[in-house]
């Protein structure tokens, strides 16, 4: 009869401690409990710790880098063995297929697996105990998940967010509330001036978002100090800056949420009307403050935008020039003193601004204006009150056509119709509650306006890019024509200015409730 040679049982260990995240650290059942725990046995067995291995993952990632480290290992000591102690049957695996996948390969690799909770052992009650608690492990794993996506589920339905809070917010912690979205300065700040600046035409692009957003030194950035597209994609897409709240892949519907809007929605609506329609353009590296005038000025010979470069002589002294690069125009190629160009704009600038009087004349244009939009918004109030009842009737239609609809696919149009007008119905009711009466005198609501109105000249000197680059979209209405010879062709401003322009000139004529219109040149008859 042949006999088999028994090798000892090992004398040297090592630890295999897990945490699903760093808040267990804070509950008391972190790495330092669990290592604890190992040690006392360790001592107890007389065992000789060799290693620990230490994992911050959940245990139903398949990818565990270090438990990898630890096959490794034991590969490589598999002719003197180990012994894997860990601290609880569900630190090893948080499912019964994983458990006994990752037993046989640890058993394989040369490792023996002990706990001071459980014996692991080869018999049929020792087997069926470990299987048994290793189901425990799964189910509890799978019930905790359950009741995490509840609890999160109904906190949205209750107008909160749950979830890792966006740039430009955090959460704070309410009595009776819980946790609940606040603003995060300057980050919030930053964030709004983004999303108002890309609804009202300041940028033109997420390309000028992503630039606006790169200058900013506290708004947070990637390890090579940049702001991705996708980020300024979120941004301008996501409902939460708008004061809402949704979760479709829990069928929570977009609804009002607790805390504080960056923008209304309104706004943010406008600002997906913009993407839907091709706004996005390429992000332009070379479009810099160096030359603001860049995509403003075209040659006025082939009405080409002029483009910008650095020269280098062979003195290696660096000069800016603007030049047009249309191969067919007679001047391409042909180079433009940037202090050329730009002085002679500063100079137009400077003979757009208007006179005091002329200041004071607007000033109180909008003062007659400011009061008949007051009484045109108390209309307009009225009107949206209507607007609301009409929606809501709308869906109480829907909703009973839907208990008397018995097909599946006319049901699903009734539920995407309904999904359409709850978004009109919350921008109705926003606009509602947007249309109160605004806090403020006229003066403290337009001081901004009026000190743009009264010398753009002033704030292109300040020097800052994007008060430069708003300057030309609030003064002209088209780009500028440059002919080095005559220099700027006569400009085609924007309305305020043109107004402006029409009362110097003593045309006047008397304004609509409704806004201003461009004034027509007179036949001279």
């Amino acid at each position: 009869m042949k006999t088999t040679t028994r090798l000892p049982h090992p004398k040297k260990a090592v630890f295999y401690l897990r945490i699903s995240d760093k808040a267990q650290e804070r509950r008391g059942s972190g790495l330092a409990s669990q290592e604890a725990c190992c040690q006392e046995y360790a001592r107890f067995r007389n065992y000789e710790v060799d290693d620990v291995f230490k994992e911050v993952l959940t245990g139903g990632e398949q990818d565990r880098p270090v438990m990898k480290l630890l096959l490794a290992y034991l590969r490589k000591h598999r002719k003197e063995g180990r012994v894997v102690i860990i601290d609880d049957i569900s630190r090893f695996a948080r499912d019964l297929r994983g458990h006994l996948a990752l037993r046989e390969e640890l058993k394989a690799a040369g490792g023996i697996l002990e706990s001071p909770r459980i014996e692991f052992a080869d018999d049929a009650d020792s087997l069926l105990r470990e299987n048994i608690l290793a189901s425990a492990a799964q189910h509890q794993r799978q019930k905790n998940a359950e009741q995490t996506k509840a609890r999160m589920r109904g906190r949205v339905l209750n107008g909160y967010w749950p979830f890792m809070p966006a740039v430009g917010y955090k959460h704070e912690r309410r009595s009776g509330e819980g946790m609940i979205l606040v603003r995060d300065e300057p980050k919030a700040s930053l964030v709004q001036e983004a999303l108002e600046g890309f609804a009202s035409g300041r940028f033109a692009s997420q390309g000028e978002v992503l630039r606006f957003l790169e200058s900013q030194i506290f708004f947070p950035k990637n390890r090579s100090g940049t702001v991705r597209y996708q980020q300024v994609y979120d941004i301008l897409t996501r409902p939460i800056y708008a004061g809402y709240v949704e979760a479709p892949k829990w069928d929570v519907s977009l609804r009002k949420g607790r805390h504080e809007g960056l923008i209304t929605l309104e706004m943010h609506e406008r600002i997906q009307e913009q993407l839907r329609a091709g706004t996005r353009a390429a992000f332009r590296a070379d479009i810099s403050a160096d030359f603001p005038l860049r995509g403003h000025v075209a040659c006025a010979q082939c009405g080409k935008p002029l483009t910008s470069c650095w020269s280098t002589p062979r003195n290696g002294n660096k000069h800016p020039y603007y030049m047009c690069f249309w191969k067919a125009c007679p001047r391409y190629r042909k180079s433009i003193r940037r202090d050329q160009l730009e002085g002679a704009f500063v100079k137009l600038l400077d003979r757009l601004t208007p006179s005091q009087r002329l200041v004071d004349l607007a000033g109180a244009m909008f003062r007659d204006a400011w009061g008949q939009r007051e009484a045109l918004a108390r209309a307009v109030r009225q009107e949206q009150g209507h607007e609301v009842t009409k929606v809501q009737k709308q869906m109480e239609t829907l909703l009973d056509r839907i208990l008397e609809a018995s097909s599946p696919a006319v049901i699903v149009a009734y539920e995407k119709r309904i999904a359409e007008l709850e978004k009109v119905l919350l921008v109705l009711e926003e606009k509602q509650r947007a249309g109160a009466p605004r806090q403020g005198t006229f003066e403290e609501l337009f001081e901004l306006a009026m000190r743009y109105l009264a010398s753009p000249s002033k704030i292109w000197k300040m020097g800052k890019i994007e008060y430069q680059k708003l300057v030309l979209r609030l003064t002209f209405a088209e780009r500028l024509l440059w002919c080095p010879e005559s220099g700027f062709r006569t400009a085609k401003t924007s309305l305020p200015f043109k107004m402006l322009d029409a009362f110097e000139s003593g045309e006047k004529e008397m304004a609509h409730p409704t806004g201003f219109e461009p004034v027509a040149p007179r036949l001279g008859i």
